[in-house]
């Protein structure tokens, strides 16, 4: 199996971490039921400035170099899936958009967070 990696860039709107990704048809996309806190963790790990203005978010169900975090598959519930940031020992729910990037919710995602700044055209 090919190893895709997968970006995108959340942002801070109204007190929640949100998404957009117009290639796949999501606008304002949240992050809810641990997620979020997961977010707050690993971007103050990272030591990211200004995160809620937005940052670089890489994903993919296979281990790619430099990954920040590993989160494990737990279990199916309400449309979407849980997911353990052992690092963290933390559950997060992800919402069935998880299934604009993965064809079925992989056993493991890896992900790694990076500043603004970190890329080309920021």
């Amino acid at each position: 199996m090919t190893n895709v990696l997968n970006v995108i860039y959340p942002y801070k709107c109204q007190g929640l971490w949100v998404f957009d990704d117009a290639r796949v048809g999501l606008e304002k996309e949240p992050f809810v039921e641990g997620a979020d806190l997961a977010i707050d963790k690993a971007v103050a790990m990272k030591s990211i400035p200004e995160p809620e203005k937005g940052f670089r978010l890489l994903f993919s169900a296979g281990p790619f170099p430099n990954y920040d975090l590993k989160f494990e598959w737990l279990r199916e519930s309400d449309g979407g899936n849980w997911y353990r940031a052992e690092q963290f020992g933390m559950d997060g729910w992800l919402c069935p958009a998880l299934l604009k990037y993965f064809d079925s919710p992989p056993k493991e995602i890896y992900a790694r967070f990076e500043a603004k700044g970190a890329w080309a055209g920021s």
